[in-house]
């Protein structure tokens, strides 16, 4: 499920907002400049990358008219049970992001199936922002935040970047992010 749920930043504790109405969670972020959007739902996301893209070629093409992102692609992560070592890439990939950064520009994601979620930290507040499939989220360049793709990922997104580089963050050091609820733990409050 979409899921917006906004704690205080000192205090994890107090829940300001828990919504799962995707009106509520679009008008919520955009107070803060943070754009959410939702594009149809392809049943069939996981086929290769490039079917997926001109499938969604339209929503693509005006979401970039500008030319502004040279750099689209597709990211995926899906368990494997069968690999041995695919718990240890899972945590990998996981603990990349775990902690608070920012990136010189904006982050911008659909996801086309699976889950993962943002963590804006805005001035007092952390906005905990459960995206799925369909979800289409714009977070603005040197926003605080961390993303969350649970103990067992299993994503797929679009990714749009201006830079080859600009997936990668600028950690800020802090570890506010060991005190808030895991992705897992949000899907699971009730």
């Amino acid at each position: 499920m979409t899921l917006l749920q906004v704690m205080a930043a000192d205090n994890a504790a107090e829940v300001r907002v828990r919504t799962t109405d995707p009106a509520e969670i679009g008008a919520e972020l955009a107070r803060h400049g943070i754009e959410f959007s939702r594009w149809d739902v392809r049943t069939d996301a996981a086929t290769d990358s490039a079917t997926l893209l001109a499938h969604y070629g339209p929503q693509i093409a005006e979401l970039n008219a500008s030319g502004r992102y040279e750099h689209i692609d597709v990211a995926r992560i899906h368990p494997d049970d069968d690999n041995p070592d695919w718990p240890a890439t899972a945590a990998g990939a996981r603990a990349k992001f775990l902690d608070e950064h920012r990136h010189a520009e904006d982050e911008v994601r659909f996801f086309a199936a699976g889950r993962g979620c943002f963590y804006l930290h805005l001035d007092d507040a952390v906005l905990a922002t459960v995206c799925e499939a369909g979800d289409l989220l714009s977070v603005p360049a040197g926003t605080l935040h961390w993303f969350d793709m649970g103990t067992r990922p299993d994503f797929i997104a679009i990714r749009f970047f201006e830079e080859a580089d600009g997936w990668i963050g600028d950690f800020t050091g802090d570890k506010i992010s060991a005190g808030f609820p895991t992705l897992d733990e949000l899907l699971t409050a009730s």
